[in-house]
């Protein structure tokens, strides 16, 4: 089969691997259809995540149909359409027992980070009774992969995590496909103000499109003063942080109100400063946290029921052999306006 490795910082390839087989009588083996390329890939060969080793299929997002099952599957069979979650969990850890299967002690985040994941033809998935999901009859595939990831990541880590609430105040810090899924999710919870904050007029467009009250253009440095006028010097009661660099970690701090949250949901590769100075008195709440993918059932009914477009989203495809042209489209997206790439194996 044909797989897309990471080869170290900065270089990838693609070429030809051997088939995934059963390892353990919980794994399951799954046909790709459809993948996609997650911005913590691009982290991933940038060098920032040193679980994931040269050598290792990238990718954590899909849809296939099962191939082949271990002995102690039983939810699954060969020919069943299926929905991958990027986190892996055994259900039965102390971790999952209390809903964080990130944190699972046989699994969480494995694929394409410390085993092969779906960038592949065929991807083999642990715990498959607890780390799939079944697709509906007639479901839109290339929605359903939003689902694996983006979606879940953008509604736990930013919007349940950063307590939206009905008529609050949200800014989101990151207007690509994470920051956008916060966006379209923030929205179950009617709050009364989102602004989107970008350096990318294209993506703040988006945002505006996609239900953003309003939009600011982070490039020339004001971002904090331009956001505290649009809250009457207030700042915000949720600030969610969608891209994972120092600078914009530093704008959350500078607009949150006092008593509000800031959800980080960005992957760091290096340390950013906390201003324990002017929060000490705040009331501040913090949340990190990778994403446990424990909403992907209601989400999916969301997107059955056209309540988020997730299509949306999409703005480029590719069949897999052009999936090195597929990363560079995503990574320049400054140029490509690219948000989600869908790769069809």
């Amino acid at each position: 089969m044909r797989a897309l490795f990471y080869q170290g910082p900065g270089q990838k390839t693609l070429q030809e691997h051997p088939k995934p087989e059963i390892k353990a009588p919980g794994d399951a083996i799954v046909r790709i259809t459809k993948t996609t390329i997650c911005g913590t890939d691009l982290h991933i060969l940038k060098g920032d995540v040193a679980s994931c080793l040269p050598g290792t299929v990238l990718g954590h997002e899909g849809v296939g149909i099962v191939d082949s099952v271990g002995s102690a599957v039983d939810t699954f069979k060969p020919g069943d359409r299926v929905l991958i979650s990027c986190i892996t969990a055994c259900g039965r850890c102390v971790a999952c027992r209390k809903g964080m299967y990130s944190h699972c002690t046989t699994g969480g985040w494995l694929l394409g980070n410390s085993i092969d994941g779906t960038q592949a033809e065929f991807v083999r998935i642990p715990h498959a009774d607890t780390s799939l999901h079944p697709t509906p009859e007639g479901a839109d595939e290339e929605a359903l992969v939003m689902l694996s990831d983006i979606l879940p990541t953008g509604f736990e880590c930013g919007v349940l995590n950063g307590k939206v609430k009905v008529g609050s105040s949200v800014a989101i810090v990151g207007s690509g496909p994470i920051g956008l899924a916060a966006l379209l999710t923030a929205q179950f919870y009617a709050p009364a103000e989102i602004i989107m904050i970008d350096i990318d007029d294209n993506r703040l467009a988006v945002g505006k499109h996609f239900g953003a009250t309003a939009t600011v253009n982070s490039s020339t440095g004001d971002a904090a003063q331009q956001v505290m006028a649009l809250t009457d010097n207030h700042g915000v009661d949720t600030a969610i942080e969608a891209v994972g660099i120092p600078a914009t970690f530093k704008i959350c701090q500078d607009i949150v109100a006092a008593g509000g949250t800031i959800a980080n949901v960005g992957v760091h590769g290096v340390k950013v400063d906390l201003h324990l100075e002017k929060l000490w008195s705040h009331n501040v709440t913090i949340t990190t946290g990778l994403v446990d993918t424990n909403s992907i059932p209601m989400l999916l009914k969301t997107v059955q029921s056209k309540r988020v477009d997730a299509r949306q989203l999409i703005t480029h495809r590719f069949k897999f052999s052009q999936i090195l042209e597929a990363y560079d489209t995503f990574a320049n997206a400054a140029s490509t306006k690219a948000l989600k790439v869908i790769i069809e194996a």
